[in-house]
């Protein structure tokens, strides 16, 4: 039973931290009102968690494992990717706010082996696929696998970063409907790295 209490309340400063870090970012958050929002004392969240900064990188590591998930890269098909990036976003605002967060307050230091906001290994592994796609003819191999994802990134979130375009683009674009956003991303990725098929590359 202590377990499980332990753990429920565990869960909740988790739960109260993520959305105390979106709205507010690491310096602005405040301890005390994660742990009111919690429902504990500021005394159990600093014995789960070292500091604001612990409890932040435990958080932003498991939203980006989150939205990992939700995403799903596949280096043969980089549009569809960035439209579920797209999508993700769109659904989860906060996310992404958190995250900006973190990349707004902790700078240009060389990141840490667990650091939150760059998952090393993460990105290790996602450039590693695309090069195998490079190798297997899926990906122009002119492209640094470096320099693709980034690329992919920054054109999939290009609407989550700048959400306050939403109001003129309801009242000026041509197609104001979120459905048009969510094709130009996939469209621009396209264009720049093209989907492809098995049968494609192999007549080549």
């Amino acid at each position: 039973m202590g377990s499980r209490t332990a753990a429920d309340t565990r869960d909740r400063i988790v739960t109260a931290a993520m959305a105390e870090f979106a709205q507010y970012g690491i310096a602005g958050a405040r301890v005390d009102r994660i742990a009111k929002e919690a429902r504990t004392s500021k005394e159990r969240v600093y014995a789960y968690f070292r500091s604001k900064e612990d409890l932040y990188a435990f958080v932003a590591r498991q939203e980006l494992t989150v939205v990992a998930a939700a995403s799903r890269m596949d280096p043969t098909d980089l549009p569809a990717y960035a439209g579920r990036i797209f999508d993700f976003f769109l659904s989860h605002p906060e996310h992404h706010r958190l995250v900006t967060w973190g990349r707004l307050e902790l700078g240009d230091n060389a990141p840490a082996p667990d650091d939150p906001l760059m998952l090393m290994a993460a990105v290790k592994d996602k450039t590693e696929q695309l090069r195998k796609a490079q190798e297997d003819g899926y990906l122009d191999p002119s492209w640094d696998p470096f320099d693709i994802l980034p690329l992919v990134h920054q054109i999939a979130t290009s609407w989550a970063t700048q959400p306050e375009l939403a109001h003129v683009v309801k009242e000026q674009a041509r197609t104001p409907d979120t459905a048009a956003r969510r094709a130009a991303v996939v469209r621009a990725v396209q264009l720049l790295f093209p989907a492809t098929t098995r049968d494609e590359t192999a007549s080549q």
